[in-house]
């Protein structure tokens, strides 16, 4: 799924967290960074904020469940 305008950080993290499955980020790299891990969080937002715009993300979720939370978080913020 792609991601765009992600406007607070801290409650897609929070999201994230409530996962129960893997949960996972590819840069443009082609590298894949599970987002369950707050080292990776931490990572992750360096790398999305490195130029001060927060681009088009891919992220995957192993868990059907762990998708609509993330669609949830799209819709609501």
């Amino acid at each position: 799924m792609k991601i765009k305008n992600i406007k607070n950080i801290e409650r897609f993290f929070e999201v994230v967290d409530q996962c129960k499955g893997r949960v996972e980020l590819k840069t443009s790299e082609g590298d894949i960074i599970n987002l369950k891990s707050k080292l990776s969080q931490y990572f992750s937002l360096a790398m999305i904020f490195s130029d001060g715009n927060i681009p088009e993300i891919d992220i995957t979720a192993s868990e059907p469940e762990d998708m609509e939370k993330l669609l949830q978080y799209l819709i609501r913020g």
